[in-house]
């Protein structure tokens, strides 16, 4: 068992050097790695900025998204729950969504323009 093991990890390790051995090696080349823009060299750069803000808000909407879906389950704790356990349920809730709320705004996350 021992010597099958040890046999299959030595067949491995010899493919593996023999493989980077006779693998074709890539070099960097500018001319391959840069835009083609009919012949001619780009005028302008081909990556568009990014708005790291426009993401942020988008996590933020997600996140906010994710909890709403989180709170459509509690109308079933109507039936199981009395209305005192029930309200206070929802209102944790609510203050544990509301404090992140505050807290991205307290933050400046929701300012579009800084």
């Amino acid at each position: 068992m021992i010597t099958s093991s040890m046999m299959i990890s030595v067949i491995i390790i010899i493919m593996i050097t023999a493989l980077n051995m006779i693998s074709k090696k890539s070099t960097y080349d500018r001319e391959k790695s840069s835009p083609f823009e009919c012949g001619f060299d780009p005028k302008n750069s081909s990556r568009l900025p990014f708005s790291l803000h426009f993401f942020l808000i988008a996590i933020i909407f997600a996140i906010f998204d994710v909890e709403l879906t989180l709170f459509l389950p509690l109308v079933l704790l109507t039936k199981k729950l009395s209305s005192k356990k029930f309200l206070i349920c929802i209102s944790s809730f609510f203050i544990i969504l509301l404090y992140g709320l505050i807290h991205e705004w307290k933050e400046g996350a929701l300012n579009w323009v800084n």
